[in-house]
């Protein structure tokens, strides 16, 4: 996979309805389903926000998957085409100090692959 040195990455403007549902099944395997559905609520009245890949990958304390994972191979060649990026669902877990990323980890993968610094949209609770 090769990426374009002059890629720009596009957001949406909100969060794409399918989305929601990936992530209260994502949290229903960390938190009980109705808290699972409660934070699914929550994020889909928060605003969006901006913060770097390299901070949301040191708070999620995950790894970076590489371009030859098929999701993210994906999506990097969605940012080469111009075409734009869901923004990611983020959980603050305070009682583990990190955040759970609990939709758009691989969107989260690929934009870390054009630039680290990059300002990734996301919604927050």
């Amino acid at each position: 996979m090769s990426r374009s040195d002059e890629a720009i990455i596009n957001w949406l403007q909100d969060v794409e309805p399918h989305d929601y549902p990936a992530a209260v099944s994502y949290l229903s395997l960390i938190y009980s389903p109705d808290k699972a559905i409660q934070l699914v609520d929550a994020l889909k009245v928060s605003e969006i926000v901006q913060f770097k890949a390299k901070d949301i990958f040191r708070a999620s304390q995950l790894s970076l998957l590489g371009v030859s994972n098929s999701h993210v191979e994906k999506d990097c060649k969605k940012i080469n085409k111009g075409v734009a990026l869901s923004p990611l669902l983020l959980v603050r877990d305070i009682v583990n100090n990190r955040v759970i990323i609990a939709d758009g980890y691989h969107r989260l993968c690929a934009v870390y692959v054009f630039d680290e610094d990059a300002l990734i949209h996301c919604k927050i609770v």
